[in-house]
């Protein structure tokens, strides 16, 4: 006599954090293919606002050696090292915040035009000095 034996069907483990890395790599993707300036006819949108969500969710703590880099210039290195340090871990956690925040709502205009409510814009903004003349004129046209 033979018996059967039912075996229960197991997901793999660390199966649900290879899909959840694979959601984040896609969402990424998305967010960062996108040109900056593709929508220049209206130059703050959604689909900017979903970038900025996800660009500060994901690279938040470049908030950290950017706020350095900044305070580094404004005060030298004795100063400007120790203090940006400090400020750049509260901007680490408002960008996180913040980035959560644009990401869940993206479509709908909180603040009023999609306007960013951190500066800058990006967290990769603090490395890339001041902002053009260029983007500085697109930036009144759109208010």
């Amino acid at each position: 006599m033979t018996t059967l034996i039912m075996e229960t069907p197991t997901i793999p483990r660390g199966r649900s954090r290879r899909v959840g890395l694979r959601v984040l790599t896609v969402l990424l993707a998305f967010g960062m293919l996108v040109p900056p300036d593709a929508f220049a006819a209206k130059y703050y949108n959604s689909g900017r606002k979903f970038r900025r969500g996800v660009s500060n969710i994901a690279l938040g703590v470049l908030s950290i050696p950017g706020q350095m880099t900044e305070e580094t210039r404004k005060r030298g290195y004795a100063v400007g090292l120790p203090y940006g340090f400090v400020k750049g871990i509260g901007y680490f956690v408002a960008a996180e915040a913040v980035g959560t925040w644009e990401f869940l709502t993206c479509p709908f205009q909180f603040p009023k035009g999609y306007r960013p409510i951190l500066e800058p814009e990006f967290p990769w903004d603090y490395f890339r000095g001041p902002p053009s003349k260029s983007r500085r004129q697109m930036d009144r046209r759109s208010r």
